[in-house]
């Protein structure tokens, strides 16, 4: 006999009681389950599964003889197919359900143990008395709902958002459309300059002049509101009981040096790891990356998502797909590289918990912990330290919507995905998303909490990669004005300005740096070429005025590092004068592929850090990380 003649939902404490009368555990080890699944509000199951005293199968065995059930062979008695779509397979992913056959006037819904059954139900708005509970192995259930539903789940990663929001109109036909629009438009330019050159050169500098101007104001106004803003109290922690379930989206390509240290950061996290459910992101057909992770078996609280083949292959596409196999109620990210504060998920949960239903979108702290190695690395931690201790905070001070950052980011699953999730186009997803959110209504908060990253520490990489930032920003910033009245309708008319400012500056002031380098031929007494139409005194005014920009970028930077943990810094704010300019040819970089090839993503190398190639070179074999054994791999779902 499949199935059972009951709703699936005895008493845990005779189940767990069972457990120990059938030798899967002992006395004590039920004891301590129960302990944490009272004080954590969560089920036995979840406590033992987390502690790794019993794996999924195991419990998929011990829920079939608990209620005097067989075990389905999913290979032997497949589902039917008439039913197979009875439910979004998100849902049947999250719960690792499956519809399996009907039976007189029930429909048997296999699942790996019996209180995954009475989640899923708890989760549907149907009678409860339709259905019947079967048992199938967890990773049979879960290789099955892959395999059928894969090109709904692939085609829905590509294509969560809608249309109207999404940059995926650019379809590759229209691209020799637009090179001609291109290739007409430069010819048109380079004719204008050889005919009126001090015209154009005033036009452009009059715009660069102005977005400068507004830049300066609006990173001054940031720091103004920050500084002089009074800390919020923390708020207190979350009760135990309470805390919610996390899942944690982590996106893996190519990332063979630096597996080892990103297992060890991850089992450093203090939170309960029967509410935690990290899920690393593997591309199909990466087998650097696979091949590092074989050598692992993980706990259970981790496992291994391979995302099918398909396009664009890009972050915000393998994160659509992973997340219809979310655990939890709060979904997060964090790169391949980080090393996330050890209690960084109880700050989210307290936080959470005292928020308002607006707030869905908490951003913490990125800093990099391979600042000494070189001057790059040092300019690049300056940067990250001004934008998200001082500008970013002070943005959302002001009531500004604001570009979220790729990592340490977390969301309230409800609303990313009634939103679509993430653009699977745009290389700047995380930008793109802060203001879709604003758009509809959310709330974004800046949290105390710190996250270390690599610097990209070589020229070349930092160019590429900083090139990929500002397409992704030139796609975000056309496909939110396809309708400025309706954006200006949803923003209002403060976020609206903002918005313009922030995307207006950041690419102008790139796209048109050496119109602006330009002006430094006066203040070294040199002839500008502007001089027959703009009087000497006023292109001093000028210059004066852009060494004055310059020190308020000083200040800006220096208050940046001014904390006890990047006080080395400081003697190094001066050179980001010599920083900035880098950002010119990734902007030029960045112009041809917007062209070209807009949804390209340009992949940044890791592992290049003094720190992690040392690790590296080691060769480190499986070990305990934390108390937690990696050795053989896990089968990946």
């Amino acid at each position: 006999m499949y199935i059972s003649r009951h709703n699936g939902c005895e008493a845990p404490s005779s189940f767990g009681r069972f457990l120990v009368s059938a030798g899967y555990i002992s006395s004590r080890e039920l004891l301590e389950a129960r302990t944490e699944s009272m004080r954590l509000n969560c089920s036995v199951i979840s406590s033992l599964e987390s502690t790794g005293r019993l794996n999924k199968n195991t419990i998929s065995q011990a829920s079939a003889r608990f209620l005097k059930l067989g075990i389905v062979d999913i290979v032997k008695t497949p589902p039917d197919p008439s039913i197979a779509t009875l439910f979004d397979p998100a849902l049947l992913l999250r719960f690792g359900v499956l519809p399996w056959q009907k039976e007189a006037d029930k429909t048997v819904l296999l699942c790996a143990n019996h209180e995954n059954y009475s989640s899923f139900l708890s989760h549907v708005d149907v009678d409860p008395s339709q259905f019947e509970i079967g048992i199938a192995k967890h990773d049979a259930i879960f290789d099955w709902l892959i395999h059928y539903h894969n090109g709904t789940l692939v085609s829905r990663a590509s294509t969560r958002v809608s249309e109207s929001e999404s940059c995926r109109t650019w379809e590759v036909h229209t691209s020799r459309r637009r090179l001609a629009m291109t290739l007409f438009g430069i010819s048109a330019l380079l004719m204008l300059v050889a005919i009126f050159p001090h015209v154009i050169l005033g036009l452009f500098s009059i715009w660069a002049i102005a977005t400068l101007f507004i830049s300066a104001i609006m990173r001054l106004s940031a720091y103004v509101a920050e500084v002089s803003t009074e800390p919020d109290e923390k708020p207190p922690p979350c009760p135990q009981d309470q805390l919610p379930t996390i899942s944690i989206l982590i996106p893996l390509f190519k990332e063979r040096e630096i597996v080892s240290d990103l297992l060890k950061r991850l089992s450093a996290l203090s939170y309960p790891k029967a509410l935690l459910d990290i899920n690393l992101i593997v591309e199909v057909n990466d087998a650097l990356t696979k091949s590092a992770l074989a050598d692992y078996n993980f706990p259970q609280w981790m496992r291994v998502i391979e995302v099918p083949e398909g396009a664009p292959k890009t972050k915000p596409r393998a994160m659509n797909y992973a997340l219809d196999f979310c655990k939890g109620d709060i979904v997060g990210i964090w790169d391949a590289e980080d090393s996330p504060a050890p209690d960084q998920l109880e700050v989210v949960a307290s936080r959470f918990h005292v928020a308002g239903t607006d707030l869905v979108c908490l951003q913490g702290v990125l800093d990099y912990y391979n600042s000494k190695q070189n001057w790059l690395a040092r300019c690049f931690t300056i940067e990250y330290a001004a934008w998200f201790r001082l500008i970013l905070p002070g943005m959302s001070n002001l009531g500004l919507a604001i570009p979220l950052g790729g990592t340490t980011l977390f969301f309230k699953r409800d609303v990313l995905e009634a939103l679509g999730g993430w653009d699977a186009h745009n290389v700047t997803e995380d930008a793109d998303l802060g203001f879709r959110l604003a758009r509809h209504g959310y709330r974004t908060d800046v949290i105390p909490t710190r996250t270390g990253e690599e610097a990209n520490c070589r020229l070349w990489p930092w160019v590429r990669q900083r090139s990929r930032w500002l397409k992704g920003y030139m796609v975000t910033y056309l496909v939110h004005m396809r309708k400025p009245s309706k954006l200006l309708k949803q923003l209002g008319p403060w976020r609206f300005i903002g918005f313009q400012a922030h995307f207006l500056t950041a690419l102008s002031q790139f796209v048109l740096a050496p119109v602006l380098w330009s002006f430094w031929l006066v203040l070294f007494g040199l002839p500008h070429p502007l001089e027959a139409f703009v009087s000497h005194n006023t292109l001093v005014v000028l210059g004066l005025s852009f060494l004055a920009i310059e020190l308020i970028n000083v200040l800006i930077n220096a208050t940046a590092v001014s904390k006890s943990e990047l006080r080395h810094l400081f003697f190094w704010v001066p050179t980001m004068h010599f920083y900035y300019p880098l950002g010119a040819l990734a902007a030029y970089k960045a112009l041809f592929e917007l062209i070209v090839k807009p949804f390209y993503w340009d992949k940044t190398q890791h592992g290049l850090s003094v720190k992690n190639a040392r690790r590296a070179k080691c060769n480190e074999s499986p070990a305990s990380f934390g108390g937690i054994k990696f050795e053989a791999r896990n089968k990946s779902f």
